[in-house]
């Protein structure tokens, strides 16, 4: 069995961030035009007219349980946090921002014909280590926009272009364009050959490597806050795959003493550390607060439940001191009739009651990690290294997550879903996002 998904161009951001999982995804998306008044104009000669480009063609995508469970990262990479932005079979977490035919070929990310735009993350990021391989002829242009909106305007203020170039360009490879270029042993780019870039973005250090060798080090003396991670169509054709980010930054909530959280002693259950200084959570229904409140961040937790019909969750930007009155990323192993398409509540690293999971990535008494991400109205979560979920919460503004949107910072925390959970987290650690 396969599932299919849908997505459209930037051109209809919110029918994009409320993903129909059910659906084809798109790669573009029409615009109707006005009728108008047909006009007389004389015949074009045959021999001299130029013929209309076809228009680009939205391409569908499908990926199998198998396929999608396949592209999990192993244990030690997902618990350092790493996660995968691409796949290798969908577009799913992406954006497209103009009319270029951006296309899944073969587990890569490939474009070479249309206008000049980017393929941007969904989710913006502001701290992070970003690893890929590139695919670029002599002559392509293209590059990586680093923390960019959706459209920049002005490479030298409003985000960092890392390039993609020849060596005859202002900014050959690696090159931050209108900032700052690279070493001058940064090699040409060959067809049909293979490259590896690492970009370590740091508040406002970004350091690019190519092939191992770091080739630029760059300090911004104003800095940028979070934004998109994006990838160039300008010329040329260009593939890229085993696109993989790691956020930094982060920090620990656990100790063994629950320091930084507040117990609820007069609700059913119990939250207790271990000597191996996991947090198990018997019982319910019942909740652990954390003491401080967060708006944007991105969170990072291992999670074991030793049955597949248990289940407890992670709850954010909570009204304080309430009961679990926030959004909720559940926490979940659980299936119908063992398809890992259909999750049977919800499945980790969905949205409960907003977005389910689009496959269940956990494994039954096993541990596994969750990145969890929200930013403004975007939220979007990881389980071991493959995003599960991407959803942009369109609702009236209410300061209770349940009946609408809240943007407002609240409280994590971790739920006691009622008499039979037995649940353990570990490595609990959190970035606010600024």
């Amino acid at each position: 069995m396969k599932m299919h998904f849908s997505l459209h161009s930037l051109i209809c951001v919110s029918a994009l961030a409320s993903l129909a999982l059910s659906a084809v995804l798109l790669s573009g998306c029409s615009k109707s035009e006005p009728a108008t008044k047909p006009t007389l104009a004389s015949a074009p000669d045959p021999a001299t007219a130029t013929q209309p480009k076809a228009p680009i063609a939205p391409q569908a995508y499908e990926a199998s349980a198998e396929q999608l469970l396949a592209v999990r990262l192993p244990a030690n990479e997902a618990a350092e946090g790493w996660i995968r932005l691409f796949d290798g079979q969908t577009l799913f977490g992406w954006e497209i921002t103009g009319a270029a035919n951006w296309r899944v070929e073969d587990g890569k990310i490939v474009v070479d014909d249309g206008e000049k735009c980017l393929l941007c993350t969904s989710m913006p990021w502001q701290d992070f280590e970003l690893e890929l391989e590139f695919s670029a002829g002599p002559k392509t242009n293209s590059g990586v926009f680093l923390r960019t909106p959706l459209a920049p305007e002005d490479p030298a203020i409003d985000c960092y272009e890392v390039n993609i170039a020849p060596t005859d360009n202002p900014f050959p490879t690696a090159g931050i364009v209108d900032r700052q270029k690279a070493d001058d042993g940064t090699q040409a780019n060959v067809a049909q050959s293979w490259r590896t870039m690492r970009m370590v973005m740091d508040g406002k250090s970004l350091k690019i490597s190519v092939d191992g060798k770091l080739v630029n080090d760059f300090t911004d003396p104003v800095g940028l806050s979070a934004g998109r991670i994006g990838l160039q169509h300008n010329s040329g054709r260009v593939e890229f795959r085993n696109i993989r980010l790691r956020p930094l930054g982060l920090t620990t909530m656990l100790d063994k003493d629950l320091s930084k959280w507040t117990k609820y002693p007069k609700m059913p259950g119990d939250f207790t550390v271990t000597d191996d200084g996991e947090l198990h959570v018997q019982g319910g229904r019942t909740q652990l607060e954390s003491k401080e409140s967060y708006g944007d961040f991105v969170l990072l937790a291992e999670y074991r439940l030793p049955k597949a019909e248990l289940n407890s969750g992670i709850f954010f930007r909570c009204i304080p001191g309430d009961e679990m009155m926030g959004y909720e990323c559940q926490l979940s192993n659980e299936t119908i009739d063992d398809n890992r398409l259909s999750p049977a509540d919800t499945g980790t690293g969905g949205i409960f009651k907003r977005q389910d999971a689009r496959f269940v990535a956990g494994e039954v008494d096993q541990w596994t990690t969750l990145v969890l991400v929200a930013h403004g109205q975007k939220i979007g979560a990881w389980v071991q290294g493959v995003q599960v979920s991407n959803w942009f919460d369109d609702r009236k503004p209410d300061a209770n997550p349940r009946k609408g949107l809240r943007l407002e910072p609240g409280t994590i925390m971790i739920q006691g879903h009622d008499p039979t959970t037995d649940a353990k987290l570990k490595q609990i650690m959190i970035r606010a996002i600024e």
